[in-house]
């Protein structure tokens, strides 16, 4: 008999691994221990070399459903005679090298709890286990123990204390374990008065049927509710939260209910129920059963943003309420997500009542975002925060030793850390051209250099000198005395989607199709419609859309008739065109056009000016509005169609002399011979999926890879994939999303790669 030490990394905390771990050990009759760390799950047991490879392989195979491991190892250590299985207490004094647990959403034994009547926590709203519950956003410090999370100030009561202890319990080590009788309280603030451990769930429940809003903190921050069936309040809130058209997410009290209002496949029913418990985009039913107030709720487009209840007290106040809700972050458009309670006077200016209580938030997270693909059933992540986030894992990656900070981009923000091995990408942290979403970005950063102390030794940034991001990194390079080096948009878009799916050492010369609204190119002009070769270690910029002017900067983006104006001045009658400006603006724009402006290469301006000219949309209050209902017209084409109609601009396998022209040509010829915005925008979807398909087989690759926010487009990878996918291998984005999100990723994926 020897004595064997089995490590086991990865995300092995807050997902009932040792209570896994102890039981199977017991149950083989076996001695030794296991115990937590800041590097992952230690055991070590009395056996022979064949057993405990043995009982290591069934750890791996059978592991709890919410862990994801990483590595293993086993070797033997120095004897000693166990008399029994135990779990010891958690060790913290090395440098933490674990992956963060993300939040987790109430599991199905918690919710029959929440409502048997013979259940001491029947009806408590803050009911969780070792399989559900807030884990990343009370974090503290690392190892993730009680004493580490805003859990530490709650004491819990014997009976609790008792779940906690006992090994073969569900609660053994649930950190946020707590029941009536030593609960998280509920307070109520409502006229500026508040009301402390506040009980009555009804009272809110008749405030939604009274057309009032409600702010109730949540997971990751404050969500602001109403009822979706009242337009009034619906617009109401509009004008408070300063948001005229971006679309609301809802919440449903169950998926019987969801399911009479959208069409829902398997993948989307399972994503919405998981652990995770994103948003999911669904397509709306055209008889819906629920009064929902459509018009208000996603103004002009066809995709409702849905989610089921993820906390045991939505699950709680959805039951009692039997109506779909309005649940959209609590925050000014386009601020970060309220999550502190000192800033509840903001709150206050938008909501009638505010339902708040006293376990802490950490670290801010917004609702993630999925989407799936309505004819082939492959998903996108939009927004990837609450329950998918900071965790990432890749264990085919071959990573660097070195301790590396990726900063990021400016708009749709992360910054990726490289320590020991293991890649933590934060979560979303919103658009940094605020001065509140930068201090967020700072306080999320400097939150991970406390639960990680890295010694940082190189920072990444991107090439565009006047990014927060990148001026920060900077800044910190420089006290640090630290290599900073700086990176491409759309090469860190391309090594993103590279790394993602295990392609940087490929031999093969794959094609890179990096789209998105603007990026700093290598000319210093503005990029955004890129196609990148990746061969045997060399990136080539191989071709790009056409160049056209870039006038008046952030304008352009949040007006739609400026990018039509660029592409198709001298192109297509400018009678519709002038109509669009006052005659001062038209004169002053003509000058700045013929001054030699910056150029740009941007498909998400070519969206916008395809918007202006087929929808008349020429001003967006929100990103990507205009694009968003571009998409929406080409899916009720395909739809009404049963979507076997397919018609291109491009009539051969070659691309005209100037695409856009081209393009905008044939869209004038199509309005003025009446055909319907729904076919002319159809068609234009299908003529960017034919210009794709055009360049692969030009360049003779056999491998295609997707980047860029133009590819949250769902009818846009639909097309790609018909044209496509019987000649190419196409890969996309499959755990991060393709905007923005991901340019930190790419960084560090463009660092590694090229660092020799």
């Amino acid at each position: 008999m020897k004595t064997f030490h089995i490590h086991i990394k990865g995300i092995v905390q807050g997902v009932g691994f040792r209570p896994y771990v102890y039981q199977l050990c017991r149950a083989q009759n076996l001695k030794g221990w296991v115990n937590n760390t800041t590097d992952g799950v230690h055991i070590h047991i009395n056996a022979t070399l064949e057993k405990a490879t043995q009982i290591l392989n069934k750890l791996v195979a059978n592991a709890p459903v919410l862990s994801h491991i990483t590595n293993t190892a086993i070797k033997e250590t120095a004897f000693v005679n166990y008399t029994t299985f135990t779990i010891i207490n958690s060790e913290s004094s090395q440098q933490p090298t674990l992956l963060l647990t993300p939040d987790f959403a109430i599991c199905k034994n918690c919710s029959a709890e929440l409502f048997s009547e013979s259940d001491k926590r029947f009806q408590y709203p803050f009911i969780t286990c070792t399989h559900c519950g807030p884990r990343y956003s009370i974090t503290k410090k690392m190892p993730y123990d009680r004493e580490n999370t805003t859990m530490d100030i709650f004491t819990m009561c014997p009976s609790c204390n008792t779940e906690y202890e006992d090994p073969l319990d569900r609660r053994y080590f649930s950190q946020t374990n707590s029941c009536p009788h030593c609960a998280i309280e509920l307070s109520l603030i409502e006229n500026g008065k508040t009301q402390y451990n506040f009980t009555d769930l009804d009272y809110v429940v008749s405030q939604w049927n009274k057309g009032k809003i409600i702010a109730i903190k949540g997971i990751g921050g404050y969500l602001v509710t109403c009822d979706a069936t009242n337009e009034e309040v619906i617009e109401r809130l509009r004008k408070l939260k300063n948001r005229p058209s971006k679309p609301f997410a809802l919440m449903y009290h169950d998926i019987y209910e969801l399911a009479e209002d959208v069409e829902m496949d398997i993948g989307e029913k399972l994503e919405l129920e998981s652990a995770g418990a994103p948003i999911v985009l669904l397509a709306l039913k055209k008889d819906r059963m629920t009064p929902i107030a459509i018009e208000a709720i996603a103004p002009k487009l066809n995709l409702l943003g849905v989610m089921l209840p993820y906390t045991p007290l939505y699950k709680l106040l959805l039951e009692k309420f039997k109506k779909p809700i309005v649940a959209t972050s609590g925050n000014i458009s386009n601020a970060t997500i309220i999550y502190q309670d000192d800033r509840l006077e903001e709150l206050q200016h938008i909501a009638d009542s505010i339902l708040s209580n006293n376990r802490q938030i950490v670290t801010p997270q917004d609702d993630s975002v999925v989407r799936y693909g309505s004819i082939k059933s492959y998903r996108t992540i939009i927004r990837r925060s609450r329950g998918l986030a900071p965790s990432y894992l890749n264990t085919e990656l071959e990573l660097s030793n070195n301790t590396v900070l990726a900063m990021g981009a400016l708009l749709k923000s992360t910054f990726t850390l490289l320590a020991h091995q293991n890649i933590h990408i934060s979560q979303y942290l919103g658009s940094t051209d605020t001065l509140e979403a930068q201090e967020n970005y700072q306080n999320t950063l400097t939150h991970f250099e406390n639960l990680f102390h890295p010694d940082i030794e190189v920072i990444l940034v991107d090439k565009h000198p006047d990014y927060f991001a990148t001026v920060l990194g900077k800044e910190m390079a420089q006290k640090r005395n630290v290599k900073v080096i700086e990176i491409q948009h759309h090469k860190a878009h391309f090594f993103a989607v590279l790394g993602e799916n295990n392609l940087l050492h490929t031999h093969e010369k794959i094609l890179g199709v990096i789209w998105d609204g603007t990026g700093l190119g290598d000319d210093g002009n503005i990029w955004g419609g890129e196609f990148f070769t990746f061969q045997r270690g060399k990136t080539a910029r191989v071709h790009s859309l056409e160049e056209f002017p870039f006038i008046l900067g952030d304008k352009m983006a949040k007006e739609p008739r400026i990018s039509a104006l660029v592409m198709t001045s001298g192109v297509i009658d400018a009678t519709a065109l002038k109509e669009k400006f006052s005659k001062t603006e038209w004169n002053i724009y003509q000058k700045m056009m013929a001054t030699g402006a910056l150029k740009s290469t941007s498909i998400g301006r070519l969206f916008d000016a395809a918007a202006s000219i087929i929808l008349g949309i020429d001003i967006q209050t929100y990103e990507g509005e205009a694009a968003m209902q571009l998409e929406s017209a080409a899916y009720r084409y395909f739809r009404a169609n049963n979507f076997t109609r397919y018609y291109s601009y491009l009539k051969e396998e070659k691309l005209p002399e100037n695409f856009i022209h081209f393009l905008f040509e044939n869209i004038q010829q199509d309005i003025h011979k009446g055909f319907q915005p729904d076919f002319i925008a159809a068609k234009f979807h299908i003529s960017l999926a034919h210009y794709i398909a055009i360049i692969a087989k030009r360049e003779g690759v056999q491998k295609v890879a997707f980047s860029g926010g133009v590819f949250q487009n769902q009818w846009l990878i639909e097309l790609i994939r018909s044209f496509m996918d019987d000649d190419f291998d196409l890969y996309f984005h499959k755990e991060l999303s393709p905007n923005d999100e991901n340019i930190s990723f790419g960084q560090l994926m463009y660092y590694i790669y090229n660092k020799d």
